[in-house]
């Protein structure tokens, strides 16, 4: 049952990419759920339409679309690139965008639902006492939307972990470089006599996705008992 380098390399690698798209999605992802929570404004419906749009689309026409904009020839890429030197094109920092791209509706979604059941009363009576709006949301609601966020983190997490068909047509198949864990598993399905590795890199996937889940629930049980709720 030990891994091999490669199976090792694509585990280390997998994480390491969950971990930076989750992380980069955060702040976008709060700031976009607030704003579809608490404001009305021409064009909500569209904005939240196209956030939710990777849930819908095929993988790899989030993948497609991500190479036009964001390739070293894209849109946006080109310029990226002659600007700044950032290539996401066949890298692992072009595999976190294609998780973080796939897995921001979740977070999105998970954080909207737990600030529309915060009590914007409480907030209303701390701004009468003179409060600012920031500090109204530093000491009211992100304490009380803390678990949401925890399980949308997770929820991402564990999405970005099973990415594959945006991350293949982005960035390809690349062995450590792009090759996470799905794409491992794809090459070696592909590869005569590579079932164990198959089987373990399942068994790998399966056991970290309880133990995200498993830790999520501990995790938001335990803030909501400190919270009194």
């Amino acid at each position: 049952m030990l891994l091999t380098p490669v199976e090792w390399e694509a585990l280390a690698l997998s994480l390491k990419i969950s971990f930076v798209a989750v992380a980069a999605s955060l702040p976008l992802g709060v700031a976009t759920a607030w704003l579809l929570a608490r404001k009305e404004f021409a064009g909500k419906s569209l904005l939240d339409g196209f956030i939710h749009l990777p849930l819908v689309l095929p993988p790899v026409v989030i993948g497609y679309l991500l190479l036009v904009l964001m390739g070293r020839r894209g849109v946006v890429g080109s310029w990226l690139y002659e600007t700044f030197g950032v290539s996401f094109s066949f890298s692992w920092k072009g595999a976190a965008l294609a998780s973080a791209v796939v897995a921001f509706p979740l977070l999105v979604r998970a954080v909207r639902l737990s600030i529309e059941l915060v009590d914007q009363k409480l907030e209303q009576a701390a701004r009468t006492l003179g409060a600012s709006p920031w500090r109204v949301f530093f000491t009211i609601t992100l304490p009380l939307i803390a678990p949401g966020i925890l399980s949308g983190l997770v929820l991402s997490f564990a999405r970005s972990l099973g990415e594959f068909g945006a991350t293949i047509t982005f960035v390809s198949n690349i062995p450590g470089e792009t090759q996470t864990i799905p794409l491992a598993m794809f090459a070696f399905l592909e590869t005569p006599g590579a079932e164990e590795s198959v089987a373990r890199l399942c068994a790998i996937s399966i056991v970290i996705a309880l133990l995200s889940l498993f830790s999520s629930e501990w995790l938001s049980r335990r803030m909501k008992r400190k919270m009194g709720t």
